[in-house]
């Protein structure tokens, strides 16, 4: 079982990959060379399942922080001999530039310790286990490193001294004196490959400078956003953008499997795909922190991948591969403990099946967001949404699982049917776009029937809110989108009474937001939602409620780790971090939330 606090990682990325590495420098999971591929180190998820360490042989103090406008990690490592830092990174090509990030990467981790002052002896421990630890290859020396081969991997560890192997583990004991530095790079390949290169020490020097100088670059050309709380806008957006499939366009709704979102409960989703919702908000989200000149390779890749379905009169899938794949089956990994002992351990995700239809309305509600990127749009995208406008105006009567992939019986969500909404509403006036003056008539009398039915049927009196599904009593926190996505102002009196409800009965003792509190057919609980406090304080700023905006994201903004990452939810007894790391919804939330308030503010004074 390992038991190191999710907030004790960092996040590694070239954009096709991620590594979590912790404060005292060990990589424990890295998926390569892809962000849904097995691990080759998961110790996140067992404590036997590999892992690649630097640490100091002494009691050591750590600080850390992100390069700045990168994502290129630099700690400071401080004994009582001497201080040393450790600058790590997934590398990338210094000469891929501003909008080609990672349009290819070396498929190589960096890793760089420079003594700055005094003396410090510090221990690698490396111990790749393939395939989620159920390998442990065979290694050997080479020149410049050590070689691996298990399974389909092939890996080449370079390194300034030769290391001791004892089976399929390597270590090495080296001391550095005030300005000596030493260089280690994991470099991976395919059996089918040529044996991974090594590196040397002045490649491994100019490849972390290179990775610096690319995520700058990126940061140069596409951050724009002016207001409150800036650094932690354009961090999430570098975040979002590590998130982000660089081949494809696809975004990993987080880059990691199983973190439980409940301590030793069964609620353990692998999230390393990209949801339709998520890669949508996503786009809608860099509209803010960024120039998401990202907006068409999306937008091809969704009419690539879905478009045969829709055309031949099927649902839209509501995730995919990041290559496109639409069987993403789920198993179990019954030789992993899980985070501490939360099993099962889950590859694949269920939810792929599950008919949600609230993502017709994101994906439109995100071309709408987008629509001065959507000029490169080719024809099939084009007439990709207007399929998918055409399908939520058929499919918005049916029952569906809802936003939060519930797995019992399916409802009339009200979260689905004002996405319907959203998706007819911005295809209206994306028609001439689109070409599809045609549809404008059906559309518009198809989006003004779902708004009578959620007006009718979506209210609750003995609630005194808008609910969960029609009919229902039960709160439910997506319902804060309602003056987000335009379809009620924020100060109208039904909106206020459901800000209100929330806030006052859908909170923990912190004022954190919990998804909802009705029966989901899973046993167990889970903790509060960032995302959904987010979205309480960008709906309480829309509604001329500054203050407890202010109030609502600064709760929620403190629990981001040294480093500005956030998970999925917050343990409503500890207080811990908790669900799959970091997490796309919440950097998100913290986008849209930080927008929100700043235009609350910009209005106020004006």
């Amino acid at each position: 079982m390992t038991d190191t606090p999710i907030a004790e990682y960092a996040l590694l990325s070239d954009c096709h990959s991620a590594a979590l590495v912790s404060r005292a420098g060990s990589i424990d999971w890295l998926c390569f060379p892809r962000f849904d591929r097995a691990a080759v180190f998961a110790r996140l998820l067992d404590e036997d399942a590999g892992a690649w360490s630097i640490t100091p042989t002494s009691p050591a103090d750590y600080s850390r922080r992100y390069l700045q406008r990168s994502m290129v990690l630099e700690t400071e490592i401080r004994t009582e001999g001497g201080v040393a830092t450790l600058t790590e990174a997934l590398a990338l090509e210094a000469d891929q530039l501003g909008h080609d990030l990672g349009s290819y990467a070396p498929r190589a981790l960096l890793r760089r310790v420079v003594c700055v002052d005094g003396e410090v002896e510090l221990e690698m421990r490396y111990a790749p286990r393939p395939e989620f630890g159920l390998i442990s290859p065979l290694l050997w020396d080479i020149e410049g490193g050590v070689a691996a081969r298990g399974g389909p991997e092939r890996l080449t560890l370079s390194t300034p001294e030769s290391p001791r192997i004892d089976g399929s583990t390597a270590t090495l004991r080296f001391t550095l004196r005030s300005g000596q530095a030493a260089g280690f790079a994991l470099a991976h390949r395919s059996i089918e490959e040529d044996p991974p290169p090594v590196w040397s020490q002045k490649e491994i020097a100019a490849g972390l400078d290179g990775t610096a100088r690319a995520w700058r670059s990126w940061s140069a050309v596409h951050q724009r956003y002016e207001g409150p709380w800036s650094d932690l806008v354009y961090h999430s957006g570098c975040v979002l953008q590590a998130l982000m499939y660089q081949p494809t366009g696809a975004i990993v709704a987080a880059p990691t499997t199983s973190l439980p979102e409940s301590v030793g409960g069964e609620r353990n989703w692998d999230y390393r795909y990209a949801w339709v919702r998520d890669a949508s908000f996503t786009l809608d989200a860099l509209w803010v922190a960024a120039c998401p000149d990202e907006a068409s390779k999306f937008f091809s890749f969704m009419a690539g991948t879905v478009a045969s379905q829709l055309g031949a009169g099927s649902e839209l899938q509501i995730m995919f591969g990041i290559g496109g794949e639409h069987d993403l089956s789920e198993r179990e990994l019954a030789h992993l403990s899980g985070w501490r002992a939360s099993r099962p351990v889950r590859v694949g995700n269920g939810a792929w099946s599950q008919r949600q239809l609230d993502v017709y309305g994101e994906i439109l509600g995100a071309a709408h967001r987008l629509a001065d990127q959507l000029g490169e749009v080719q024809g099939p995208s084009l007439r990709f949404l207007v399929q998918v406008a055409d399908t939520a105006a058929v499919k918005w009567r049916e029952q569906d699982q809802g936003i939060w992939e519930i797995r019992g019986e399916p409802r009339h969500f009200l979260y689905s049917k004002l996405m319907c909404w959203v998706a007819l509403d911005r295809a209206v006036a994306m028609a001439p776009l689109l070409k599809a003056e045609d549809h404008v008539e059906q559309w518009s009398q198809v989006r003004d029937e779902i708004r009578a039915a959620i007006l009718e049927e979506g209210w609750s009196e003995t609630a005194g809110a808008f609910t969960q599904s029609f009919g229902s009593d039960d709160l439910d926190a997506s319902n804060l989108m309602i003056p987000i996505v335009g379809f009620l102002p924020a100060d109208d009196a039904r909106m206020l009474a459901t800000i209100d409800a929330t806030r006052e009965r859908l909170t923990d003792d912190r004022g954190l937001v919990f998804r909802y509190l009705a029966e989901d057919g899973l046993e167990g609980s889970e903790g509060t939602f960032l995302l959904c406090t987010f979205w309480l304080a960008q709906a309480e700023a829309m509604a001329g409620q500054v203050e407890r905006a202010r109030s609502t994201f600064e709760r929620a903004v403190a629990f981001a780790n040294d480093v500005g990452l956030l998970s999925e939810e917050v343990d409503e007894d500890t207080g811990e971090l908790l669900g799959n790391y970091p997490q796309a919804f919440s950097h998100i939330g913290l986008i849209n939330a930080a927008w929100a308030i700043s235009e609350a503010e910009r209005t106020a004074s004006s």
